[in-house]
């Protein structure tokens, strides 16, 4: 028979035929259609092949009457071994017990080490492990995955600089670098301190060394503003000038912003579905809810599955789809104004210092073209403009 699968899916059984009726039988056989595969005869004169199992009733009823022993020697398939399995399945259970228990307990949290962390650190990350659901006895299918986690906890403890996470086997791994104390101060070499850019001089504040200039002054780059000579003209010393020279200063923005527009929003029904990927094959197990959405996005989550501490080639999948559309927008002039300065500050703010501030801001044209608005706006920034320059032969 070719397809040895299809044989072995419903069942085969192996013949022996002895006696002097054989060739009669198998005569029979042929003329009622019965398949027989791997024939072949003993040096004794008996003849062994394979029927299909659900061709048995039909070998019966042509073996009737004929002048042979037949013997059924074994049967083999899917359904020998179910029997077998049915008639053994307690010890089945019992292996298919072990192997669940043992998954299970492979995809639960056992440990949770963190290292680099001084006791009040490792303590708020504990807590905060906890409150993530990452503790022992968890699950890891039901965890965030661990840059997600890194992530969370690097923003919610604030004197972590840099946190590693791993997951090995049963146990999560911490790897924590701390912020350092402020070190003293190193020893410099003499400088002054110059203007970065154009100003308008705000606020002077000098640690060490001379000022060079006063409130309301009109500076250019590069000019002194804290000299780091001091002392008389005959005994002049030279130091490190240090302190902050804060100024007036001025950025140009130019942004536009449409009139009309599209923006996505999501209707808040979603299909979550379940899935098992091993290579390439994904097998569906929950969810097989028809998706109906005129749009929509995925969100898909893979988690990694353990067995003893070895990671296995099988990933549980979560996919979430989620309706969304998209609806028109239009706005006013003035709305539109109001959003554009919106965009220029964002885009100012990643432009300045965070310590700077913004003191003003003056709108330098406004104009609407092709349902644009188009807008330039001049922003008043107050910042620290001074810079060190060490101080060299003739200053």
């Amino acid at each position: 028979m070719k397809n040895q699968w299809l044989s072995f899916i419903t069942g085969r059984v192996l013949v022996k035929v002895d006696g002097r009726g054989i060739e009669r039988l198998i005569n029979r056989l042929a003329q009622s259609g019965l398949i027989m595969w791997k024939v072949r005869k003993r040096k004794n004169g008996a003849v062994l092949f394979y029927i299909a199992l659900p061709d048995l009733h039909k070998f019966r009823n042509a073996a009737r009457k004929v002048d042979c022993s037949i013997t059924f020697i074994r049967g083999e398939g899917l359904p020998f071994l179910w029997r077998r399995a049915i008639k053994n399945s307690g010890f089945l259970i019992g292996i298919v017990l072990f192997f669940l228990i043992a998954f299970i307990l492979s995809n639960i949290t056992w440990g949770i080490e963190i290292k680099g962390a001084d006791p009040e650190t490792e303590h708020k990350m504990r807590k905060e492990l906890t409150h993530l659901g990452i503790k022992v006895g968890s699950l890891h299918l039901l965890n965030d995955k661990p840059d997600v986690i890194q992530q969370k906890l690097t923003e919610k403890i604030d004197n972590i600089t840099w946190i590693g996470v791993e997951l090995k086997g049963t146990t999560f791994h911490f790897n924590v670098v701390q912020k350092n104390e402020p070190k003293k101060p190193e020893l410099k070499s003499p400088s002054h301190l110059v203007a970065k850019k154009k100003a308008i001089i705000a606020d002077v504040f000098v640690e060490k060394g001379k000022s060079m200039v006063k409130i309301n002054q009109y500076v250019e780059k590069g000019q002194l503003l804290v000299s780091g000579v001091i002392g008389n003209e005959a005994k002049p010393k030279l130091v490190s000038a240090t302190g902050e020279v804060w100024g007036i200063t001025w950025y140009n923005t130019k942004v536009e912003f449409p009139l009309k527009s599209n923006f996505k929003v999501y209707s808040g029904e979603e299909i979550r579905r379940h899935y098992v990927v091993i290579g390439k094959l994904k097998l569906p197990f929950w969810g097989f809810k028809k998706v109906d959405f005129k749009q929509y996005e995925i969100d898909t989550i893979d988690h990694d599955l353990y067995f003893l501490g070895w990671k296995l080639p099988i990933v549980y999948s979560e996919r979430t789809i989620r309706e969304n559309e998209n609806l028109p927008r239009s706005l006013t002039k003035e709305e539109a104004i109001e959003a554009a300065k919106e965009l220029a500050r964002r885009d100012l703010e990643n432009n300045i210092p965070a310590e700077a501030r913004v003191d003003g801001e003056y709108i330098l044209q406004q104009e609407v073209d092709n349902g644009k608005v188009k807008i330039s706006i001049n922003f008043q920034v107050i910042e620290n403009i001074a810079e060190e320059r060490p101080i060299i032969q003739g200053d």
